[in-house]
C-alpha cells in the first residue's frame, strides 16, 4: 500500500471518475443553496438531492464530486476523540437513472484496489442482510470470498430518512489488524471494536417508501457514495487519527509552535490543540463561503466554533489575534485544491480578526461574571450545581458567550445549566426579532402541481434581446393542472419561450401582459419552478386560454428598463467601493427593483461622508463616460482569465454569462441590463447603514427617481427659506445667525436659572433638619439642567457641615434626583448610592451611585415629595 497525501487522494478520486465519463464539479457552497431545511451542507449529496428528487435535471447522469461539509452534532467530541471533527470531505460518485449496484461495485473497487493499491486482503465488503443481489456481485463478480462479505441489519446497512427515497447500503472496511481487536477469533465488520474501519458507503436507492410504510421500486434506481476524505487518508498514511493526516497535522503543528509546547505530554492542552487546528480550518471555510459571524443560524455556528477556539487558545496562554494568524497554515494546506481561498485570503483574515477582536474586549468581562457565578453555586450544600437560565442568557445576550461555551466551561466544573429556562428567554428575544424578518417560497407558488409537469420539459428564456415574443402554453397550473383557465381566474402559465425574467440573483421579476385577439391576463409575478421552468402568475382579465394556444408575451417595458438602470448600476457601485474603500470589499447580497438598488458589501466599519462622496462621483462619472455594456457567454475559466468577479455561494456552471461596462466593470451575471451606462441617467446615494457583524448595506437610486428626489428637496428648502424670510442662496448663513442667537439666549436663560434656583441657598440651609448627627436637606425644582442642580448642592455641602443633600428636578413626565453626602456624614453612615436608589424606587425608578455623590431617574413626577420623604426615613 502506497502512501498518499490528502490531497493526492482528493485529485485522484476525481481524475478517476472523470475517466470513466462522470461530470465532475468542484465542490458546492458550504450554504446550501435552495434548501431552507438545512443550515449547512452536512454530507455529501446534500447540493445534489434536487437531482436526486427529480426537481432538476443534472448536469450528466453521472458526477463526482468532493464536497466540503460541516457538522456540529458531536461538537463536544471534537479534540477529544481521534475522529471527530467539525470540518471534513466527503469524495462522492453519482449515478442518476445510469449504473447501478454492479457499476458502483466495479468502480470502487478499481479504485481502492488499482489506484489506492489498498490491499485486497485487508478489504472486507458489507451488504443489507436482505441485499442478495449486492452479495453475488461482491462474490461473483468481485471475487471476494463469501466469508468475507458480511450481512448487516437496518440500522447499519439501509438508508432512509422518514419517506421518500431509500434504500440499502454495501460498505467497504479497512481490517487494521488484530492488535485494535477484540480478541475474538470471530471478529468481522459489525464488532464494537476499533479494528474494521468503514471507509466508503455505497448507496443503492431502488425504493420509494410511502405513507403506509410501502417499499415501492423506483422506475430509475440511483448511486450515492460517500467517502470521508480525512478517514481514507488515515489509512493511506497509516496513522491513527485525523489530526496525524499531513494536512492537518501542518496545522496542528503550527499551533503548537505558537504555544511552544511539547504535543503528547499533557492531555488537557492537546486536547485545546487539536480544537483550535480543527476550528480554524472549518472558520476559513466558512468565512471563504461567504458566511458572517452574528447571533442567528449558520452565522451563530461560525461565531460559536470561533469563539470556542478563541478561548482555548486563551487557556492555552495565547494572545493577540491567534485565529488570524492561523489563517496561513489552513492556505497553505489547502489553497492549491481550494484557489477560491487564496483569492479571498485578506478578506477571511480580516473578518476573523474583527470577530476575534470584538470576543477579547468581552471574553474576559464574561469568565469574570461565570467564575463568579461558579464560586456562589461552590458554596451553596446542593449536590447538583444548576446555573440559572435567566444568568446564563444574560452571558449570551451581554457578552457574546455562546450557551455551549458556558455549558463547557460549567461541565469543567461539574456544573450544568437550566437550559429550559435559557430556552424561554431566547424565544422572546427570536419572537422580537422574527417581526423584523419575512419568509418565502424560493420555489413560488403552485409548487405540487408543477412538479407534475414531465422532467424534460423546459421555458426558454429570451428576455435578453427581446421584450415582445410569440408563445405557446405548455402548461397552465392552479391547485393542479388545468387544461384551460377563464376570465377571473389567477393561474400559473408556462410558455415555451418566455421574454419575462424570472426573479434570481438579487433582481426582482418581470410583470407585463399575454394577450390573443379574445384573450387578456396581467403578468403579475413570474418565477424560477422546478427544472428548467419558468412559471407566470398571471390574472385573466378576458376570455379564456388552453394549454396549446399562442399568444403574444409582452414584458412592462418602463418596468424593465427602470430595474435595468439599477442593475446596472450595481455593477458600477461595486467597482467604485473596491476602489475607495479597497480590495476585501465583496458583494454580500443585493436588491435591484424599479425603484431603488439595495447592495449589500464586505466593510467594517461605517463609510463617511466623504468616501460616500467619492464612490457616488465615480458611478456618475462611468455613466457620463457613455460606457457600451455588452453581454458574453463563455466558460468559467476564461471568465476568470479576463477577470471577471464571481459571487460568495454562487455556483456556476461550464458557461457563465460576463457583463462588461467598458474597461470599467467586468462581472459574472445573468441579470438584465442597459446597453451603455449613459441609459441609468444619474446615480444618488441615499443611505448608508449596517445590517450584520462586518457587512454595510447602501441603497441608492437612479433616472427618474433622482430627478423626483431633487425636485422634493427643492421645494424644502424653497419653503425653509419662505419660513426664514430669505432666499435660497443665504439659507445657510441665515440658519448660522439663528444658531448663535439661540445659543446666546439658552446661555443667558441658564444664567438666569441659575440665579433663582441658588439665590435661596441660606433658605435651604436655614430648613435643614438634624438627623442622627447629620444636617439633612431636600428639595425639588422644575425645569432646569443637571449642571445648575449640580453646583447646587456643591455650595450647599460647602457652606454646611455633616451634610446630606438630596435635590430632585421634574422635567416633564420624568424625573431626576441627585444626591450629594459629604465626607463627615459618610463617616455617620450615610451612602448617597443606597440613599438615592431607594428614594428613586417611590417615584418608580432606578439609580445609584458612589457614597458622596449619586444619580437616579424616576418615571411618576406627581410621586416626587413622597421619595424626598424617603430621606429622612431612611437617615433616621
Amino acid at each position: 500500500m502506497k502512501s498518499m497525501g490528502l490531497n493526492e487522494i482528493r485529485k485522484a478520486f476525481l481524475d478517476f471518475y472523470e475517466s470513466k465519463d462522470h461530470y465532475v464539479t468542484s465542490s458546492y457552497s458550504l450554504v446550501p443553496q435552495g434548501d431552507k431545511s438545512l443550515l449547512l451542507v452536512n454530507a455529501g449529496m446534500q447540493p445534489l438531492k434536487k437531482y436526486f428528487m427529480g426537481t432538476e435535471m443534472p448536469p450528466k447522469p453521472r458526477m463526482a464530486t468532493c464536497q466540503k461539509c460541516i457538522r456540529t452534532g458531536d461538537i463536544e467530541n471534537v479534540g477529544v476523540t481521534a475522529r471527530h471533527a467539525t470540518f471534513f470531505e466527503m469524495l462522492g460518485n453519482f449515478s442518476f437513472g445510469d449504473y447501478f449496484k454492479e457499476g458502483s461495485i466495479r468502480f470502487g473497487w478499481e479504485f481502492i484496489t488499482e489506484v489506492l493499491e489498498l490491499p485486497v486482503d485487508k478489504l472486507w465488503p458489507s451488504v443489507y442482510f436482505e441485499d442478495d443481489e449486492a452479495f453475488t456481485i461482491w462474490r461473483d463478480v468481485i471475487g471476494i470470498p463469501e466469508e468475507k462479505i458480511t450481512r448487516l441489519g437496518k440500522e447499519d446497512n439501509f438508508w432512509e430518512i422518514g419517506t421518500g427515497p431509500c434504500g440499502p447500503c454495501s460498505e467497504i472496511y479497512f481490517d487494521r489488524g488484530p492488535e485494535y481487536g477484540c480478541g475474538d477469533p470471530d471478529c468481522k465488520p459489525g464488532c464494537e471494536c476499533e479494528r474494521f474501519l468503514e471507509f466508503w458507503n455505497h448507496v443503492f436507492t431502488q425504493y420509494d417508501k410511502d405513507d403506509q410504510g410501502n417499499y415501492n421500486l423506483l422506475e430509475n434506481p440511483n448511486i450515492d457514495t460517500g467517502m470521508g476524505l480525512e478517514r481514507i487518508a488515515c489509512i493511506m498514511q497509516d496513522v491513527d487519527t485525523i489530526f496525524e493526516v499531513d494536512t492537518i497535522k501542518s496545522i496542528r503543528d503550527a499551533v503548537i509552535s505558537m504555544c511552544n509546547v511539547v504535543y503528547g505530554e499533557n492531555r488537557k492542552q492537546d486536547i485545546s490543540i487539536r480544537i483550535i487546528t480543527d476550528h480554524v480550518k472549518a472558520i476559513t471555510f466558512m468565512v471563504g463561503d461567504g458566511i458572517m459571524p452574528n447571533n442567528e443560524g449558520r452565522g451563530y455556528v461560525l461565531r460559536r466554533l470561533l469563539r470556542r477556539a478563541a478561548r482555548h487558545a486563551k487557556m492555552l496562554g495565547l494572545t493577540g489575534n491567534v485565529l488570524t494568524e492561523l489563517v496561513d497554515s489552513v492556505m497553505a494546506a489547502y489553497g492549491e485544491s481550494y484557489p477560491n481561498l487564496l483569492a479571498r485570503k485578506d478578506y477571511i483574515k480580516k473578518i476573523i480578526s474583527v470577530e476575534e477582536e470584538r470576543f477579547q474586549t468581552t471574553i474576559d468581562q464574561g469568565l469574570a461574571i461565570l467564575t463568579a457565578y461558579i464560586e456562589e453555586m461552590e458554596s451553596n450544600q446542593e449536590e447538583t450545581k444548576v446555573l440559572s437560565g435567566e444568568k446564563a442568557f444574560r452571558l449570551y445576550d451581554t457578552y457574546g458567550f455562546p450557551l455551549e461555551l458556558t455549558l463547557e466551561i460549567l461541565e469543567e466544573h461539574q456544573m450544568t445549566v437550566d437550559e429550559e429556562s435559557f430556552k424561554a428567554q431566547m424565544t422572546m428575544q427570536k419572537e422580537r426579532a422574527r417581526s423584523a424578518r419575512g419568509s418565502g417560497d424560493e420555489l413560488g407558488w403552485a409548487q405540487d402541481a408543477l412538479g407534475q409537469l414531465p422532467k424534460d420539459m423546459a421555458s426558454e428564456f429570451v428576455g435578453y434581446d427581446q421584450t415582445e415574443v410569440e408563445s405557446k402554453i405548455i402548461a397552465i397550473v392552479g391547485e393542479s393542472l388545468l387544461d384551460e383557465a377563464f376570465e377571473g381566474m389567477e393561474v400559473s402559465v408556462v410558455l415555451d419561450r418566455t421574454p419575462f425574467y424570472p426573479e434570481g440573483g438579487g433582481q426582482v421579476f418581470d410583470t407585463g401582459k399575454l394577450s390573443t385577439a379574445e384573450f387578456e391576463a396581467e403578468v403579475e409575478e413570474t418565477r424560477k419552478s422546478v427544472g428548467k421552468l419558468i412559471a407566470l402568475h398571471v390574472k385573466v382579465n378576458r376570455g379564456s386560454i388552453k394549454v396549446g394556444d399562442m399568444v403574444h408575451a409582452s414584458v412592462d417595458l418602463e418596468r424593465r428598463l427602470a430595474i435595468a438602470r439599477n442593475h446596472s448600476t450595481t455593477h458600477l457601485l461595486h467597482k467604485a467601493l473596491r476602489e475607495v474603500l479597497g480590495t476585501h470589499v465583496e458583494q454580500a447580497g443585493s436588491l435591484v427593483s424599479p425603484e431603488r438598488l439595495r447592495f449589500d458589501f464586505s466593510h467594517f466599519e461605517a463609510v463617511s461622508y466623504e468616501d460616500l462622496q467619492k464612490i457616488e462621483t465615480r458611478v456618475n462619472d462611468q455613466i457620463l463616460k457613455m460606457l457600451p455594456i455588452q453581454t458574453e457567454n463563455m466558460s468559467i475559466d476564461a471568465a476568470r482569465a479576463k477577470g471577471a468577479m464571481a459571487l460568495f455561494g454562487e455556483k456556476y456552471g461550464d458557461k457563465v454569462r460576463v457583463v462588461t461596462m467598458g474597461d470599467y466593470s467586468i462581472e459574472l451575471c445573468g441579470g438584465t441590463h442597459l446597453k451603455n451606462t449613459a441609459e441609468a441617467g444619474l446615480f444618488k446615494i441615499v443611505s448608508e447603514t449596517g445590517v450584520a457583524a462586518g457587512v454595510r448595506r447602501i441603497e441608492a437610486i437612479t433616472g427618474e427617481n433622482v430627478y423626483k428626489m431633487l425636485t422634493q428637496l427643492d421645494g424644502k428648502i424653497q419653503l425653509l427659506s419662505d419660513m426664514l424670510k430669505t432666499n435660497q442662496n443665504d439659507l445657510e448663513k441665515r440658519v448660522e445667525t439663528l444658531i448663535l442667537e439661540l445659543k446666546q439666549s439658552q446661555r443667558e436663560n441658564e444664567k438666569l436659572k441659575n440665579k433663582l434656583v441658588t439665590s435661596d441657598i441660606d433658605g435651604l440651609i436655614q430648613g435643614a433638619k438634624v438627623i442622627q448627627g447629620m444636617n439633612v436637606i431636600t428639595a425639588d425644582f422644575t425645569g432646569i439642567d443637571m449642571t445648575t442642580l449640580r453646583n447646587l448642592t456643591d455650595q450647599l455641602k460647602t457652606k454646611l457641615e455633616n451634610s446630606v443633600v438630596v435635590l430632585a428636578n421634574t422635567s416633564g413626565d420624568k424625573v431626576e434626583f441627585l444626591a450629594v453626602v459629604s465626607d463627615e456624614a459618610v463617616k455617620l453612615g450615610a451612602h448617597a448610592g443606597n440613599l438615592i436608589r431607594e428614594v428613586a424606587k417611590v417615584a418608580g425608578g432606578g439609580g445609584g451611585g458612589k457614597p458622596n455623590m449619586a444619580q437616579a431617574g424616576g418615571k411618576h413626577p406627581e410621586k416626587v415629595k413622597e421619595a424626598l420623604a424617603k430621606v429622612y426615613e431612611l437617615l433616621s
